[in-house]
């Protein structure tokens, strides 16, 4: 049985253009065959600032908000972080949602593609690891990152990506599905 990969889509202001990269990710990864992809967009879940009453450690969940997404990023054994750069961070809807839960995250590799300007979310995706790395995920090196992202969207509003990208995208999947293997144990335990 393959490796469930969650593509999280991290932005949910309206007019993004996440969902158009997360979808051409989505078809890229299906088409490297390693892992079991689903698309996952934070819009869908509606967090609010996290408002459960207990410490999610805990893993008592009161809100049906809050057990919907526990179960999505339960189900997954790897991420990958769809995230634009807004004032040189991740997005604070993306931010939230991962504090939203901690032990569902643990032992799990992430892989983010970060877009912006000139910068491609590089500083976005830096300022994630961080966190990551509290909640015991493994924030794999490579990553891919897309410089000025409107001009790789076509008229009919699909993301076109380069050899660039597609190169960065490839060796990204493939170091997730050596960490996401070499956790299971831990996972397990």
């Amino acid at each position: 049985m393959a490796l469930k990969l969650n593509i999280i889509i991290g932005s949910t202001r309206p007019g993004r253009a996440g969902p158009k990269i997360a979808e051409w990710f989505r078809k890229f990864a299906e088409d490297h065959g390693k892992f079991d992809v689903v698309l996952v967009d934070l819009n869908d879940f509606k967090l609010p600032v996290y408002d459960e009453p207990k410490h999610p450690r805990i893993q008592e969940y009161e809100k049906d908000h809050t057990k919907a997404w526990s179960e999505s990023v339960a189900s997954a054994d790897a991420y990958v972080f769809v995230t634009p750069e807004y004032n040189y961070v991740a997005p604070s809807s993306l931010i939230n949602a991962l504090d939203y839960l901690v032990k569902e995250w643990a032992y799990k590799p992430a892989g983010i593609v970060s877009y912006a300007g000139l910068s491609g979310g590089l500083r976005a995706a830096q300022s994630l690891k961080p966190l990551l790395t509290s909640l015991r995920m493994m924030p794999i090196p490579e990553g891919v990152a897309v410089p000025f992202f409107n001009k790789s969207i076509d008229e009919e509003g699909t993301f076109r990506s380069n050899e660039l990208i597609d190169q960065s995208a490839a060796v990204m999947l493939d170091e997730l599905l050596r960490w996401a293997e070499a956790l299971k144990a831990m996972r397990a335990a």
